[in-house]
């Protein structure tokens, strides 16, 4: 197994576009070497760092909030596991929140959200004539943990 990955074998073993790869590369998420021919090559590490960018997009979390993670992991050594406990404890508590949000969303979806349609029987008990309005824009009973 080589140690060093072209553009295609982190993309085909990472499920991730070379467009996107060279796109991380560009937003300082990822990091490639050149060849004295000009082609990218990647760590084997890269795959773990392109795993965290991809799961943390799926649940939500914006390029600004990866690149802030990414900036804590050694740009000089492969990370270890002290350095994902490290990143990993600092993101527990976006993370928990962003949790909290998906089941609020989960569970409340098909009831009054607060969100001002008021088509719904239960808005007029939940919601009357739009009390959540006062709380601010949105879907209230979702965005705050009413």
């Amino acid at each position: 197994m080589e140690h060093d990955l072209t553009i295609g074998a982190l993309s085909e073993r990472s499920g991730i576009a070379h467009s996107a790869l060279r796109y991380y590369e560009d937003e300082g998420l990822l990091h490639a070497e050149r060849t004295a021919g000009g082609q990218r090559r990647y760590h084997r590490d890269a795959l773990r760092r392109v795993a965290f960018i991809r799961t943390a997009q799926q649940v939500g979390l914006s390029l600004e909030e990866i690149r802030e993670a990414m900036a804590s992991l050694p740009d000089n050594r492969t990370p270890n596991q002290h350095d994902w406990d490290e990143l990993a404890s600092s993101w527990r508590p976006r993370l928990d929140a962003q949790i909290a949000l998906l089941e609020r969303l989960r569970d409340r979806l098909t009831s009054c959200i607060g969100c001002g349609c008021l088509s719904m029987r239960a808005c007029r008990l939940l919601n009357p004539h739009d009390e959540a309005a006062a709380h601010g824009p949105g879907p209230r009973w979702i965005i705050e943990d009413a």
